[in-house]
This record gives C-alpha cells, structure tokens and sequence, in this order.
C-alpha cells in the first residue's frame, strides 16, 4: 500500500472550473482557483490526520480522524460537514452542503500512489480530475 502522509505538488488539472460552477463558486474565485497550483501537506499523528493545502494567496488547513464527521470550512467559503474514509490507497472525502442554504454535496477522492496524489473531484454529474507528483 502507498503511504499517504507526504507532499504533493499540482501537476495536471481538468474540469476544475466546471466543479467549481456547479458548487456555486463565483468568477473571482473560480479564476484564483484556476490559476493556483497547490502543494498539499498532509501529516498524521495518533490517529488525527492534517491536510493542508497551500497556494500564493490561501492556504487551508482541515484535521480529522477517519470516518468521524467534523465541520470543514472549505477554499470557496462554504461550511460543510465532512466524513473522510480511508480504503486500501484511497481515501474518500464527502462533503455535505447545507441544505437550508441550497448547498450541493460533493465527494473528493484522492487515490495514493509512491509517485502522485490522484485526485477525483464530483458535484452533480461533473467530474474533475486533478493530479499531484508527490515532492517527498
């Protein structure tokens, strides 16, 4: 199994701005987020994991422990609750909208190689794909 705890640096990234439309994100935003190439971090220790994803103009920070739900703010702004998964080398991120304010659900599937992140990103029926070179 590939470990999961590393560096990744964004290398390839198709469908984004879709993804973003279809969550709601507004123009600014889609075009700071088209434009930035990310690095995740992502560490764990007993049992909680950080994940952290930094770009020139934001950087995010999330931590949890596998399949306990917590309350996510994401890039966009949204407040979401989240419950991250972790099978073999994939770890499954679902994000749940707030249905009062007609927030949609999506799911983040990153899958670990010894060579990249691969990151499937899903709204509705968009799909983005996104793939990060592990740095370490």
């Amino acid at each position: 199994m590939a470990k999961i705890v590393g560096s990744y640096k964004l290398e390839s990234s198709e469908n984004f701005d879709d993804f973003m439309k279809a969550l709601g994100v507004g123009l600014v935003m889609r075009k700071m987020g088209n434009a930035a190439t990310p690095t995740v971090e992502i560490t764990e220790e007993n049992g909680v994991y950080t994940m952290k994803s930094i770009t020139t103009f934001k950087t995010t920070e999330i931590k949890f422990k596998l399949g306990e739900e917590f309350e996510e703010t994401t890039a966009d702004g949204r407040i979401v609750k989240s419950t991250i998964t972790l099978e073999g080398n994939k770890m499954t991120h679902n994000q749940i909208g707030d249905k009062e304010k007609n927030e949609k659900d999506s799911v983040l599937i990153r899958e670990f190689t010894d060579t990249e992140m691969r990151m499937e990103c899903k709204v509705d029926d968009i799909v983005c794909k996104r793939v990060y070179k592990r740095l370490e």
